[in-house]
């Protein structure tokens, strides 16, 4: 348990002995001179509502009210963080960190276009599988009232009720430069040139068609947040590999097949992603204790392409059609 100023652990042992372990949290990080300014992935920060929640440097602050934060139900009319909403409220600062990170980026890649960021040429942001749409509106926030960036963003669901309900509250804030739509991502076929795509949790292939666009698109930077890669572990089979493949053990038991089948897709996709002239890094997004699937695909486009990753991994694997086939300028070649 933890409180403000105390974190107690209750221990016991086979004969009933309870003993009871008290800790002063504040004292404790004082003595041994922690910084907490910089630790996006310590999970105690917010604990009960105390340390942390006043220490700590986020791009949206605690204490000054955001409109959409209210709305959203994340932020009291005060601009107090709801003590239930800490891990969205922390999650959608982290995803502000990781654009942050990529704009300048972003908009010397515009500029090198001849097409510098203006108000007659705003940034373009696409998220595909906006859903409830935090990080939608998160974004417009950020980069339209502190940074100051004219940008136009779209967001993308099959939900008509949560595109609706999205609709309405970017009119009731104002928000002239924020739009949703209820559409399918591997259907969508708006021809604007995008600057950056977002998905968060699109589901399985979901997420390689929200690519795939971003690649015939050209855009600039993509953050992407995959989901339930089902595809390939469909396809992966104890039975279809020999027993010598180094594979072997990893397909054996469900669980392992599973998540090796995840991390086996998201590692195509960074290299497909690298191959068509991207640099990529793929980064935790938010700690493994708030959401397993916590990896984040962060992609800068540079122009350097290079030639199509090998299907090796693949063919030993004896795996045919897959999610990269979805990439479609270069794919990996089909197995026989």
């Amino acid at each position: 348990q933890r409180t403000e100023s105390e974190e107690i652990t209750i221990l016991a042992n086979k004969k009933g002995k309870v003993t009871e372990l008290r800790k002063n949290v504040k004292s404790d990080a004082d003595k041994r001179g922690l910084t907490r300014i910089k630790s996006y992935n310590d999970s105690k920060s917010f604990g009960s509502g105390g340390l942390g929640s006043k220490n700590k440097s986020y791009l949206l602050s605690e204490g000054m009210p955001v409109p959409f934060l209210v709305h959203l139900g994340i932020m009291t009319a005060e601009g107090k963080v709801i003590k239930s909403k800490y891990d969205k409220f922390r999650q959608i600062n982290r995803f502000l960190e990781m654009l942050d990170d990529v704009l300048g980026d972003v908009i010397h890649l515009r500029e090198s276009d001849r097409n510098p960021v203006s108000a007659a040429t705003p940034l373009r942001i696409v998220d595909f599988g906006s859903g409830k749409s935090y990080l939608t509106f998160a974004v417009q926030h950020y980069l339209s009232e502190v940074k100051k960036i004219p940008a136009e963003i779209f967001g993308l669901d099959l939900k008509k009720d949560v595109i609706a309900y999205c609709n309405t509250l970017a009119q009731k804030l104002a928000l002239k430069n924020l739009k949703f739509a209820v559409g399918d991502i591997a259907s969508f076929g708006e021809d604007k040139q995008p600057d950056i795509i977002v998905t968060l949790h699109a589901c399985d292939t979901a997420t390689d068609y929200a690519l795939d666009y971003a690649l015939r698109r050209k855009a600039k930077a993509i953050l992407s947040v995959p989901c339930c890669q089902h595809e390939l572990n469909s396809q992966l089979s104890a039975k279809s590999v020999p027993a010598d493949s180094p594979f072997a053990p990893l397909l054996k038991y469900g669980l392992i097949k599973e998540r090796f089948a995840a991390l086996a897709t998201d590692a195509l996709r960074a290299e497909l992603l690298e191959s068509h002239g991207y640099r990529v890094q793929i980064l935790e997004f938010i700690e493994e204790s708030a959401t397993p699937k916590n990896l984040l695909i962060r992609a800068v486009r540079t122009g350097n392409e290079k030639s199509a990753p090998t299907n090796s991994l693949l063919a030993t694997l004896h795996v045919n059609q897959t999610l990269a086939t979805l990439i479609c300028s270069k794919t990996l070649p089909k197995e026989s």
